[in-house]
């Protein structure tokens, strides 16, 4: 609510975000207590109430424009789905160990994930059900006679997991990209985007516009025809959308992951490249990836392209800004 939204349905907090049936979800700024999860109960599904209640947003706010972000958690680390899902996979797997977590005590829905004996059946149970709520969504506005004038995106935060039992290698979650999430491979950050708009986006068409989340803003203002904050590296991905009118492009994309030693990637047009432990190496040698020939990042080409890497290494030093808050670019990197 203090970030500028009307109403907000959900998990406030990324310990207890990790949980499926939770002791309490937030209505606005109320603290709503469920009761059927008291103790080791699971009697009620929080991704289910949010998704309810998310109808009702729609509902609620079909005869004027509205806004809604619905950041779904199905599947996160912990496994675990409604036994009407879970019942059209149980037996369709051949299933690993079973994944041993929290069950009871003190720290029981307070961070560490529940445990699990099904987990690859979880996992699909899980997946259908976020294609099922994302239908009833996309079937409300074309109950509502709103879909040609509703913009649905649907995208992933990053790559596949493979914390609380998951099995991304079994389901091959990540297709061709190497890495998973906490890689700066395109494993890590390579996702999904798909976007929805009857009428107005032609059904079928794909893009290979490179673009990025920071991207978000500057559509939606595009869009609404209002002015773009100017404190942003995004770029309207209007024009893609729409195939209409001149695309601009990044000169680069820059990542860089804080744990794991510290890890830094840009992606250049068709050029990757990807340096890791640099905390405690500064001039650790970079990787580079020809993408456009080479998705899965398998072949180092740095040896043959200094000219690009010197380039590269040139956008790592320039690409954030230091701050006194979050360390992580105070490091100095001199180079190859």
């Amino acid at each position: 609510l203090k970030q500028g939204f009307d109403l907000f349905y959900g998990y406030n907090c990324q310990r207890l975000g990790h949980h499926y049936y939770p002791f309490h979800i937030w209505d606005n700024d109320q603290k709503v207590i469920l009761k059927g999860n008291a103790g080791t109960a699971k009697g009620t599904y929080a991704p289910a109430l949010i998704h309810e209640r998310t109808l009702k947003f729609i509902e609620d706010n079909k005869d004027k424009p509205f806004f809604a972000y619905v950041a779904s958690i199905i599947p996160h680390a912990e496994l675990a789905a409604p036994e009407e899902y879970m019942k059209q996979f149980r037996g369709k797997f051949d299933e690993p160990k079973p994944f041993k977590g929290v069950d009871d005590g003190s720290d029981l829905r307070l961070g560490r994930y529940q445990s699990q004996s099904e987990p690859r059946a979880a996992f699909a149970a899980m997946i259908t059900l976020l294609d099922d709520q994302v239908g009833e969504i996309v079937a409300l506005t074309e109950k509502l006679g709103i879909a040609g004038n509703t913009l649905i995106f649907f995208t992933s935060d990053n790559g596949a997991h493979q914390e609380g039992g998951a099995d991304p290698e079994f389901f091959n979650s990540n297709g061709p990209y190497r890495g998973q999430k906490r890689d700066l491979f395109d494993g890590g950050v390579h996702v999904p985007m798909m976007a929805y708009w009857p009428g107005i986006i032609t059904a079928g068409t794909t893009s290979d516009h490179i673009s990025a989340f920071w991207d978000m803003v500057p559509t939606f203002t595009d869009l609404a025809g209002v002015p773009t904050p100017i404190n942003t590296d995004g770029l309207s991905m209007v024009p893609s959308l729409l195939g209409k009118g001149e695309q601009a492009e990044h000169p680069y994309l820059y990542w860089e992951f804080h744990e794991k030693g510290g890890r830094i990637a840009v992606r250049m047009g068709k050029w990757k490249g990807v340096r890791y432990n640099v905390l405690k190496h500064p001039n650790e040698p970079m990787k580079l990836f020809d993408l456009s020939v080479d998705p899965g990042e398998q072949k180092n080409l740095a040896a043959e392209h200094p000219e690009t890497v010197g380039r590269i290494v040139a956008i790592m030093k320039k690409a954030r800004t230091n701050s006194e808050i979050f360390r992580f670019g105070q490091m100095q990197f001199k180079g190859e």
